[in-house]
């Protein structure tokens, strides 16, 4: 088809984050840092254990399972948003969050941060890290500082569960 616009799609590229897998999609390069796309893919059990925040907002569309997806609200109040296949979870920028599988099956969702940068940054170093062998928790909390991401405790026993809707 004449004049029909054509891209180049990146390869795309496995990272192993602790037991979860972060395959990029849409490197932030691509948008000369403005966003990255990656499917992320936790098995049972995954997902970041603490609560944390960073400076990117990050979405979330569920594509296979179901996550657990924690997010402080205006209220500074913690929900638990249960999300399954075609839901869409939306966490803004410097909330409180974190993202868990707590069902007995593999998830996969893809996932847009915005801005890129420094989400990539922050991903790269963290495989380049696991790739080394166990890492001290000392390591880890040390990387994710370095890199803008505050830890800011473990997740709420009582979160209220919210059922995320499907699009």
């Amino acid at each position: 088809m004449a004049g029909r616009p054509t891209t180049q799609t990146p390869a795309a590229e496995p990272l192993t984050v602790g037991t979860d897998q972060v395959t990029l999609r849409v490197p932030s390069a691509a948008s000369a840092g403005a966003l990255l796309a990656a499917d992320v893919w936790l098995p049972a059990g995954g997902g970041p254990p603490m609560l944390h925040r960073h400076a990117p907002t990050e979405v979330y569309r569920l594509q296979q399972g179901e996550l657990a997806i924690y997010v402080e609200g205006d209220d500074g109040v913690v929900r638990r948003h249960l999300a399954g296949p075609g839901a869409v979870v939306h966490i803004p920028a410097g909330r409180a969050h974190t993202v868990r599988n707590e069902s007995e099956d593999e998830a996969l969702a893809y996932v847009v941060y915005v801005p890129g940068a420094p989400m990539e940054r922050f991903v790269r170093a963290a495989a380049a890290l696991a790739a080394a062998g166990s890492p001290r928790v000392e390591d880890v909390l040390a990387l994710a500082e370095e890199h803008g991401v505050e830890m800011t405790g473990p997740l709420p026993a009582d979160a209220p569960t919210v059922a995320a809707t499907p699009v």
